[in-house]
């Protein structure tokens, strides 16, 4: 039984059943990519949609009637730009099609920049830390 769509969902199984069924296994997909890609990360809904944060967040994804939103922050933009390019739909978002396969090593290789950049991040944070 799907959950209603003007419901909140609190969780990213929720936000999953609350989709169409024909949207369901490619959600999934996604899911399961990301959190074999980033184990450690913690799923969440943001902004209401589903998304992965490690030591800040990752990506988000979305899905619409007619594609899978992905969101993975605008340094992806420029550092993946050639890779990207047959996704890419704004200044920070990719769609990928319902009947199209999804991108797998692309959006493990996104994922994995994105953490690489949020330890980064982290580490630089820390470093200022000690250093006043």
């Amino acid at each position: 039984m799907s959950v209603s769509k003007h419901i909140k969902p609190q969780n990213i199984d929720e936000y999953i059943d609350g989709r169409e069924a024909f949207m369901r296994p490619k959600l999934h997909q996604i899911r399961k990519l990301i959190r074999k890609t980033a184990p450690e990360s913690e799923e969440l809904i943001s902004y209401s949609m589903p998304a992965f944060k490690h030591h800040g967040i990752l990506v988000y994804f979305a899905a619409f009637e007619n594609h899978l939103g992905f969101y993975p922050m605008r340094d992806v933009m420029s550092y993946f730009k050639d890779e990207i390019e047959p996704y890419q739909s704004g200044m920070a978002s990719l769609h990928f099609y319902w009947d199209k396969p999804l991108p797998v090593k692309l959006i493990t290789q996104i994922v994995k920049y994105r953490l690489l950049c949020n330890l980064e991040k982290k580490m630089a944070k820390e470093s200022s830390k000690k250093k006043k």
